[in-house]
Parts: structure tokens; sequence; C-alpha cells
């Protein structure tokens, strides 16, 4: 059956606020942070220790998150974890315990990832409907509620709300969102009753997994050490440290409202290729010339470079011939998630060795993988 212009427009629109809730939900979390440590009265190593509950309850939905999409389909997954996941954000504000804490976040991680799978299946389905590349604007639409996120946590650190308060509000928003775009969204994709729960990629799989850890090893460089690089490194004046981490965060958003277009016109494969070629750009600009304003130029491209890698990765991954989407999805994501882990700690250990100067030229070279691995996409796409 044909589907009309309109028809798939609100579907896009119906998916596109799950990824709005999903940037505004972990942004809220991530801005109050510190006010969290200091409620709880932890030091940096505890605070470490007790964020590390999130990753590891993310890492271990990666398989189960594949298999219930798989199972259910992920129109139902995707509504419950659009519930579920706000709802755990209120959870975070409601701990008195150090140990609710730990396990309010495990779910929060677990959700979370639930949340992004479910949700990117639904998008491969719409960008199957349009016939051309529109999975980067979802991302765009999280790095957008992203940026809203924060917007409305310095709004309430600044009004003096207390974090329960706050993250009910959110809560509650996204729940009005979830109500309200429910009926629209994509009803059918591939179910099986019993889909596999551990999932072996294969080696198109493999090289798209890779291709993502390159990406998200800069990525969460970006996210973890920008800040810091612009203080102990470029020197400058404290009020300028997250100058860096914003020139980033802005040419990310842009760059994947931008980045279907450029499909369309240059294909996949070029793309991914060019992509690493200015991320790798960026970050050896901020290595070589440490200025406040060649840093914030490098820090502007590595943005736009890593912007649509993990968008485009994830369709391909959507589109395998051998998995569900759902579980194809969520085996790139493992391989490509294990970057976003290592990277931070790499960079820490190098730096302790050396200096962090150091450690970004060995981010740069890796980040230059994407354009290495790219060049197999086309070839691995056509016998798909």
């Amino acid at each position: 059956m044909l589907l009309t212009i309109e028809t798939k427009r609100t579907y896009r629109i119906a998916a596109g606020i799950y990824f709005f809730i999903a940037g505004l939900t972990y942004s809220s979390w991530a801005c109050r942070i510190h006010d969290l440590k200091a409620f709880f009265g932890l030091n940096n190593a505890s605070l470490g220790s007790v964020l590390f509950a999130l990753p590891v309850g993310l890492l271990l939905s990666l398989p189960v998150s594949g298999w219930l999409v798989t199972r259910a389909g992920s129109r139902k997954v995707l509504i419950a974890a659009g519930l579920l996941f706000p709802f755990f954000l209120c959870m975070i504000g409601l701990a008195t315990q150090l140990w609710q804490l730990v396990g309010i976040l495990f779910c929060f991680g677990f959700l979370n990832n639930v949340l992004e799978i479910a949700m990117n299946t639904q998008a491969v389905g719409i960008e199957t409907l349009y016939q051309r590349s529109v999975m980067a604007s979802f991302h765009g639409l999280w790095s957008l509620a992203g940026f809203a996120g924060v917007a409305a946590g310095t709004l309430a650190i600044g009004l003096k709300w207390p974090i329960w308060q706050h993250f009910g509000l959110i809560a509650l928003l996204c729940w009005l969102l979830v109500f309200s775009s429910w009926k629209y969204l994509l009803p059918a994709d591939e179910v099986q009753e019993s889909p596999p729960l551990f999932a072996k990629p294969d080696g198109y799989l493999l090289r798209l997994g890779l291709i993502a850890f390159a990406s998200l090893v800069t990525e969460g460089t970006m996210f973890d050490w920008s800040g810091v690089y612009f203080q102990k490194v470029v020197a400058v004046p404290e009020i300028f440290t997250t100058v860096g981490y914003i020139a980033f965060m802005a040419t990310m958003a842009g760059g994947r409202f931008t980045a279907d277009k450029l499909v369309t016109r240059l294909g996949t494969r070029r793309v991914l290729q060019y992509s690493g070629m200015t991320s790798t750009t960026g970050l050896l600009l901020a290595v070589c010339f440490p200025g406040m304003y060649t840093a914030t130029l490098g820090f502007l491209l590595v943005g736009i470079g890593v912007s649509a890698v993990v968008p485009l990765v994830l369709a391909l991954a959507g589109k395998s011939a051998t998995l569900p989407p759902g579980v194809a999805i969520a085996a790139v994501s493992t391989v490509g998630f294990l970057g976003f882990l290592i990277g931070p700690p790499l960079i820490g250990f190098i730096a302790e060795t050396t200096n962090l100067r150091w450690s970004f030229a060995l981010i740069a070279l890796l980040s230059f993988g994407t354009t290495l691995l790219a060049g197999g996409v086309d070839k691995a796409t056509k016998r798909h």
C-alpha cells in the first residue's frame, strides 16, 4: 500500500518526538550531577564509582534491547521505554540513600539503551518509507533536546529548584509527549517469535561497529575532556573552559540536520570518509596549535566530523540481511559503545604518563579509522 506524504511525515514526527525525549531526559540528568555529588557528600573517586552504574546498566541492556524490539516490535517497546526512562529520572531526584542512587542509575542506563534501540529501529523503518537518508535528522533532534535540557537545567539551578522538582517537571513534559504521539508511531516492523538474545555480528556488521567505535572514542573524549583540555593545555580563563565543548556540541547538532542531504548527494561511503578526515583534522589542529581560536576551530571541526557517523552506521545496520533490525542495531551499538567507554579512561592514562596533547593526538589517529574502514561500506552494502 502506497502511503501519502502526510502519512510518512506523521510517522517521522512521531518517531522524532522520542529522540527529543531521550535527549531531554539524559541532558537533564547530566546537568545536575554536581548537585547530586554535593547532596550525597561524594568526592571525585566516589562519584566516579557511583556513575559507573549507568554505563553498566546500558552495556548489559544491549543484547536484551535488541531481543525485546525483535520479539515485541519497536512500537510497543518504544512506548514503554518512553514512559519508564523519564520515570527513573524522577526516581534519581527522590533518592535519599547512596544504594538507592546506584540502583536507579543502573535502571536509568538500562532504559536509556532500550529507548535508543527501539527509536533507531523505528527510524530505520521510516527511512525505508522515504527511500532516502533521514536518520541523521532524528539524531539532530536528540542533540537539539540536549541543548534544551541544559538550558532548562541552568534555569532550574538559577531558580534553586530542588532536583526532584526539576526532574519531575521534565518527566511530566516527556509523558505528555508520549501520550500525544504514541498513536502515530510506525505500526509494523519485523517481529520474530524466538529472536536470538546474543547475536554474533557478521563481517559487515563488525565493520560498521568498528566505524562507530572510532567515532564514539572521539565523542567520549569531547564530552569528558574538552573542558580539561581548554583549562590545562589551552590555558584559558575559567570562564572560557566550556567554549570548546559548546563549539563541539553546536556543530555536531548542526551537522546532523544537514547530513541527510549530503548523503543523498555524495553517498554514505564518501560522507563517512569525509567525516573521519574532518574530525581527525580538527583534533590535530587543536593539538598542534593549542591557542584559544585554533583549538575552538578544531573542536568545531570535530563536531562536524562525528555528527553523521553513528546515525549513518545505525541506519546501515538496520538494513542488514542477516539479522533483524533491532538485533543488528544492538550488535553494532555494542561494539561502538565500547569506544565511548574506553576513550575517556584511555585519555586519562596516556595523559598521566605523557601529557594531554599526546592523548588527543592518539584519539586523532583512532578517529581516522572511520575514513579507513568506510572504504568497504559500498561493497558490503551491495552484497546485502
